[in-house]
């Protein structure tokens, strides 16, 4: 195998489908790789030793890496040394979310010295100052896809730090088209140090529930965003919060409403403000509240209306 370009493994819960992964991995010595992918269909999988050894040895012997997806990998940061030192010139995507053996130190060392590196995705408790400015560097190209997985899994027990608004702003600066997509899992006690300031921000997905102070502070601090999906918020109806996104958020193309509520009369002022540019609006029925000046008859003609196309809400599956 001289001449292998792109690999790509699926493993599911299995230690004999990892193990197989891996012999492989450790076999590949005289190949040239250029997008090496590691999925887990379910866990555990990946989690041994075995693997960081086989994975060293791909990133020794390929000089030409130009993508990467090791996500739920125990890789760490010696084997990221490695990588960078035998791949810096090549690597422009980087996907390694939920790898809880790298430290912030590992993955900054992969920004300062792989400056082609175009796409990124990484849990937060690795993002740093340190790793926005070095991404904003003048030898760095322009990022293009910054992917960030929030996540709790012990509710009170995780410690979320604070980016500085002025590393944001740098990395805006450098790359101003790139797309900052943050997803959150988090319980609604710990988003406290989130969006307090500008935050540049262009893709926001909550899978778990989410306060109205929180939305309210992302009306007030999220210019750029494009996206907003909401799984759950509660039983208090988000119309300030959603007319404030409306008013401040002007590149806003697409929403998602999952477990809210919203009154019909809020719900039509939002859609009006926003006119047209609302690509995709995804509302389940459920979270319409009909008021005294409309009903759930009358709500899609007057969405339809502003937004110059049909639109009806979405329908709770009955099986």
């Amino acid at each position: 195998m001289t001449h292998q370009i792109y690999l790509h493994f699926s493993v599911d819960s299995c230690i004999d489908s990892a193990e197989a992964a891996c012999d492989i991995l450790s076999q590949l010595v005289n190949c040239t790789i250029k997008t090496l992918g590691l999925i887990s269909t379910a866990r555990p999988s990946f989690m041994d030793a075995h693997f960081v050894s086989a994975l060293t040895v791909v990133f020794v012997n390929s000089k030409s890496l130009s993508s990467i997806k090791i996500e739920d990998t125990p890789v760490d940061d010696p084997s990221l040394k490695v990588l960078v030192a035998n791949n810096s010139d090549t690597l422009k995507l980087l996907k390694m979310s939920s790898c809880p053996h790298v430290s912030p130190a590992g993955i900054l060392c992969v920004a300062d010295q792989c400056h082609g590196l175009r796409e990124l995705a990484l849990n937060y408790h690795l993002l740093s100052d340190e790793l926005l400015l070095a991404l904003s560097s003048e030898k760095h190209v322009h990022l293009e896809h910054l992917r960030i997985d929030v996540v709790s899994e012990n509710p009170g027990q995780t410690h979320f730090h604070t980016i500085k608004r002025s590393s944001w702003e740098a990395l805006v600066r450098h790359s101003p088209k790139v797309n900052i997509v943050m997803y959150f899992f988090l319980y609604e006690e710990e988003f406290e140090p989130f969006f307090c300031e500008e935050t540049p921000v262009t893709h926001l997905y909550f899978g778990r529930a989410v306060s109205k102070d929180m939305l309210g502070r992302i009306g007030l601090n999220c210019p750029r965003l494009v996206e907003l999906v909401v799984c759950a918020n509660g039983l208090e109806p988000l119309d300030e919060e959603l007319i404030r996104i409306a008013e401040r958020c002007k590149s806003l193309t697409a929403i998602g409403l999952g477990e809210c509520e919203v009154t019909c009369s809020g719900f039509v002022e939002f859609v009006k403000m926003c006119g047209g540019r609302l690509t995709q609006l995804s509302i389940m029925e459920e979270v319409l509240i009909p008021d005294s000046s409309y009903n759930m008859e009358q709500i899609h003609s007057e969405v339809s209306k502003h937004l110059g196309r049909i639109w009806f809400p979405d329908m709770m599956p009955t099986w």
